[in-house]
């Protein structure tokens, strides 16, 4: 059985500070507690037996410090592999914007679909199909690894929300009857493979 092992990056905002939608061009590092839960992420994976024996990030630092975390604390001596594809989205005239800046411009619906369909907000840069292959792509490349039995990745919420597309149609259909798609700050999202296809252990999981 092999294990695919997605978590979201820590927070990136301190208490009191006003969130901001980062994307792919705002490179923030984690606030203290975002650390406190990379620890945390890792010191699950520790508890579960899911070492990995690879690992991949996104280049920006709060995947790529969350992650380096998380292998430390669960004792990994996995590689790290920067992975282009696993970048935010680019939000485009709503990068590094306040949501009420945002729902100003694009209105709360624009938000909802997004949130709970994935559908697009006029003049962001994504293209969904790119990423649903892309993730497809990269779940296969981890399910042909024999010689590894958990592989491990970091990225941002907007990339992880395709995520799901790596299940068999019906598998996904299940999945959101369930689930929403958006990934909290901090969370798991961990898959099986059965040596057939990939099947759901646990989605949104806060370690």
């Amino acid at each position: 059985m092999i294990t695919l092992v997605v978590a979201r990056h820590g927070n990136t905002f301190n208490p009191g500070e006003t969130p901001r939608r980062v994307g792919a061009r705002t490179d923030l590092p984690l606030t203290a507690s975002g650390q406190e839960q990379g620890v945390k992420v890792g010191r699950y994976l520790r508890r579960n037996g899911l070492i990995p024996q690879i690992a991949f990030t996104s280049p920006l630092k709060r995947t790529r410090e969350t992650c380096e975390l998380a292998l430390l604390e669960c004792k990994a001596k996995s590689d790290i592999v920067a992975s282009e594809f696993l970048r935010e989205i680019d939000y485009g005239p709503d990068e590094n914007k306040t949501e009420e800046e945002v729902i100003a411009r694009i209105g709360r619906k624009a938000i909802d679909d997004w949130n709970e369909s994935a559908i697009v907000p006029p003049g962001w840069r994504v293209d969904p199909d790119e990423l649903i292959e892309g993730w497809k792509e990269f779940a296969a490349s981890i399910a042909a690894d024999i010689t590894r039995e958990t592989a491990f990745a970091v990225t941002s919420n907007g990339i992880a929300r395709f995520l799901p597309r790596i299940l068999e149609k019906e598998d996904f259909d299940n999945f959101t009857a369930c689930y929403k798609l958006k990934v909290s700050t901090g969370a798991l999202c961990i898959f099986c493979h059965d040596g057939l296809k990939w099947r759901l252990r646990d989605w949104n999981l806060m370690p």
